[in-house]
Parts: C-alpha cells; structure tokens; sequence
C-alpha cells in the first residue's frame, strides 16, 4: 500500500453515507376498509365486499395478513377515527414488522387529500407502503408516488363536491331556524311522530340539565355571581362542568333561541328550539361577563397570522405562533421554545410565502398543452386500473347472458320455480357486487377534465387565491401544497421546505420548462430535480 493510499484511509472517518429511504421490508400486511355513512354499511355490503378484494390481493401477493381494521363506518371529514388511529398504532408498534397496509382504494385509505399525503409519507419513511387493490401501483418509486398523489387530490375535489352540495343544505334548513347539528348541553332532540313532507322530523326540547344552566343564567344576571360560585352551585345539584364550559355556554346564544353557524355567514336567525332564556338575560349576562376585568378571550383564526405553527424555526424545529406589538399594531412569528430569538415579520415573511406560490404559478398560455400533458400522465398510470374495471364489465354481461338463459328455461318450463328464484338472486347479488366496485372504484373519477381543471385553476391562480382566503381556506392551501410546513432561518432570513405536493410541483415545472425559466423556487431554497420524476 503506497503512503497516497494510507493517507486516504485515514479520511474514511469523514466519509458520509447517503439518505436511505425505508422501503417495505416483510411480507407483512394489515387490512382496512371503511364506509363514511350507516347507510352503506347497512345496506350495499360494500364492507364485506372490500374485505374479500383486500383478502384476494393478500393472497396473491403473498403477504401474510396480521390485522383487521376499520369495518365501520367513519367519517371522510377527518382522519382522527378510532379504527383509523387503532390501526396506525399497531403498524408502529407491532413486533412482527408491518410493510404493506391494505385498502380497497386509496379513497378508503383517507379522502383529504394533503393530510393523506402527509400520512402516506410518514408511513413510508418507516417502510410502510399503501397498496390499493383497485388502483396498483409500486409506492416505492416516483412514479407510484405521483400517482397516488393525483389520487389524493381528486379524491379531495370529490369531497369538496359532495360537502358544497350538502353545505348548501345545511345552509337551507338554518335560514329557515332548524338547527342540524348536534344541539348543545342542555337539549335533546325528539322526533316527531307526526310531520308533513318537507317538515322537520326533529324537534329540539330542553332536558333536566338544561333547566339547572337556566338557573346559572339567572344566576349570573340577577345577583351577579362569579362562575367559581355557580360551577359550585351546579355542581351541588349534581351538574359539574369545567370552568372553560360554563364560559362557553354564557356566550351561546343558541339559549336564547337565536342561531348563529358559519354556514350563514355572518347573519343570525331565529331559532325553532325551544328557549331557556330570554333575549334581555343573555345580553345581561353577556354585559356581565365584559365588565370582568380578569376576562380575556383567544382568537384562533386569525387573518393577520396565517402562517402561525405552520412555520418552524430551524434552530430547534418548534412550531412558531404570531403575536402582536400593540404600540406599532405589527404582527410577527416567534419561536415558542424559550431563548430561541428565532422571530420575523409577519409582513416580510407574507412577501417570501407570495414569491414562494408566484414560483409555482401555471403560466396561463401553456395550459392546453399542460392538460394533454396531465391526461396523458393518468392515462398511463391508471392503465392497470381500466384494464381491471373492463374485465369486471364484461364479467357483468356474462352474468347477465346466464340471467336471461335462467329466464328462458323457467319460462320453458324446464325448471321449477324454487330454482329459478335461487339463481336469480344468486345472478343478481353477484352483478350487483361487481357494479358497487366499479362505483367506489377512485380511480375513475366522475369527469376527469373538470378534476384537471380545478386543479389547474388552482395551479394558475396561487398567489391570488391565497391573498383572497379566508383564515381556514388559507390553511387548506398551505398544507396541500406544503405538507411539512415551512422552515425559517433567522441568520440568513431565508425559508426552506422539506416537500411539495408532487401534482403541483409536476405543473410547475412543465410550465417553466415551455416558458424556458430557470427550473426551481428560489424563494423556498428548492430545486426541482431532485422532487419530481421523469415526466
């Protein structure tokens, strides 16, 4: 060994390795199905069915199935579920290594499209892939990441779809004074035994408890006591609240018979319900309460800081919350972690956010092409997916060929009438299985080129539609384009992020690719080539 190659030995203590990224490591695998309403886990079987699909691909693959999860129905709206949670606990913790959960689609996995991203990443880093029977793609490679993703998102739009319809609703049966949702402490609902067609079927009456909280009420209104002395009076005639809940309930004025709900937009209408209290008593009370010096309240939407715990320093990876200097009325972000300093600007870090969104922007002349482009894209990563739901169509006219041969034999008299009916409902469940997958089947969306539009709308408009949201709508956005967050450096007042929606990244860079802009988001520290894969 010459003193050239022993010199370079001794430099093997700096050597580093790179990024190994978990892949799925056993042959181990947990299935999970979900229904969002009672009605489908009642009536269309579809639980069962998704099961024996889940149970069909496990065998075929050769994964060995350690758990059952799900069978219920939870709701689309969020992904705090119990069976959801009960299953992701037993991934992590599990002995016996976990790589493969199985679900029917991915929109059965999670239909908010950025959170399902974000969990379908942690998953992964611990070498846990999602597999879809109905939407088979290798998770592991950018490809099947990508497709996935597109998945999320039009699983999201479908969603967004379904609740503006059932918004408008909700929206309808307010107006005219029915509350719809759960009536708060002190009411129960009664359905009524009698009610003409387009009447309500519920009428929301006061309980025992509801009569205790109209003494708090009067309590409060004519002798003035504080909430310590009327938790204690309550709690001395059997109701013990918290006292954070008998706030809560003073500044409700659902009590007075008034309706107040985001889905009237500002305006408040008289209720149906029966009252506990009068108008004059709630606006006492509610008097009452504004006089205590030692009352304060927490707005926790706030437009002036949209960006709040959705940034993190990058001293120490806490989340950083806004605050106001009152004298100069100028919202900032600070570091909660004491001793941090890690603060800025709420107006300068709006402005690198903007640049950020105004980087990813769609340059409107190349959407045609972009479009093509994206059909393209779903088109081959869907191939799998149509080839399975033209095999089960043609199953369906099989099946159905045998119906009407069924049909003519009884007709012919050459068989009874106990067998005929046998196989024809035999015939029928079977073509009605087949049908329900190829409804619930996501992959196949209702109108692919109005999915391609709204996601391209969005993708054109970013900067403008993030100035134009509301507080929540604000939030929505960041986290489907960031899912991570964002990370801010004080010494070089710089932001940084560790992942970008792979479908809005993937239009962006086509777009600035035909418009020959230099490919990247410099205000984000990011560079294209090493998130996205070959187009």
């Amino acid at each position: 060994m010459t003193k050239e190659d022993q010199l370079m030995l001794l430099f093997n203590q700096f050597a580093k390795m790179s990024k190994v990224v978990a892949t799925a490591t056993t042959s181990n695998a947990v299935i999970y199905t979900r229904v969002s309403s009672k009605e489908q886990a009642m009536e269309n079987m579809s639980l069962e069915t998704q099961k024996e699909y889940c149970e069909a691909y496990a065998l075929k693959q050769n994964y060995e199935v350690l758990g059952y999860f799900g069978g219920t129905y939870e709701s689309a709206k969020t992904d705090e579920r119990r069976e959801f949670n009960r299953m992701m606990d037993f991934v992590k913790k599990c002995k016996q290594k976990v790589s493969y959960i199985i679900v029917f689609s991915v929109d059965r996995f999670s239909r908010t499209g950025g959170n399902g991203m974000y969990i379908k990443d942690q998953l992964k880093k611990r070498g846990i892939l999602i597999q879809s029977v109905t939407q088979p793609a290798d998770a592991a490679t950018p490809a099947g990441d990508l497709q996935q993703n597109i998945h999320f998102v039009f699983a999201e739009y479908e969603n967004l779809i379904r609740a503006m319809r059932c918004q408008a609703g909700i929206k309808k049966s307010l107006s005219n004074g029915d509350w719809v949702s759960r009536p708060p402490l002190g009411y129960v609902r009664i359905k009524r035994e009698k009610y003409e067609k387009g009447e309500r079927k519920w009428d929301i009456v006061m309980d025992e408890k509801g009569k205790l909280l109209r003494k708090a009420f009067l309590w409060k209104a004519h002798e003035g006591l504080s909430s310590a002395e009327i938790l204690a009076r309550l709690e001395s005639l059997g109701l013990k609240l918290h006292p954070q809940k008998i706030s809560e309930i003073f500044r409700n004025p659902f009590y007075c018979g008034v309706l107040v709900h985001g889905a009237l937009d500002g305006k408040v209408v008289p209720g149906n319900h029966e009252k506990l209290i009068s108008k004059e008593v709630f606006l006492k009370v509610n008097n009452l309460l504004q006089n205590n010096s030692q009352g304060y309240t927490v707005k926790q939407d706030n437009d002036s800081i949209p960006l709040k715990s959705f940034i993190r320093c990058s001293n120490c990876g806490q989340n950083m919350p806004g605050y106001i200097v009152k004298k100069k009325g100028l919202w900032y972000y600070k570091c909660r972690k004491k001793g941090c300093c890690n603060n800025v600007s709420a107006k300068q870090l709006h402005g690198v956010f903007r640049d950020a969104l105004e980087s990813m922007r769609i340059n409107g002349q190349f959407i045609p092409v972009l479009k093509e482009q994206i059909k393209k894209t779903y088109s081959s990563l869907t191939k799998d997916s149509e080839l399975q739901s033209q095999q089960q169509k043609k199953l369906v006219r099989e099946i159905e060929k045998k119906l009407e041969r069924l049909e003519e034999r009884f007709v012919m008299e050459e068989i009874n009438k106990e067998i005929y009916e046998k196989y024809r409902a035999k015939f029928s469940q079977e073509i009605q299985e087949i049908e329900q997958q190829l409804d619930q089947s996501s992959w196949k969306v209702s109108n692919l080129d109005e999915c391609i539009d709204f996601a391209i709308e969005y993708g054109r408009n970013l900067p403008l539609m993030w100035d134009s949201a509301n507080y929540k709508d604000k939030r929505r956005l960041q986290y489907l384009l960031f899912p991570d967050g964002i990370i801010y450096d004080k010494k070089s007042g710089q932001c940084r992020t560790e992942r970008i929606n792979s479908v809005f990244l993937s239009m962006a860079l086509q777009s600035r690719v035909l418009s020959k802009e230099k490919p990247g988001i410099p205000a984000l520290n990011v560079s294209y080539s090493g998130l996205v894969a070959e187009t």
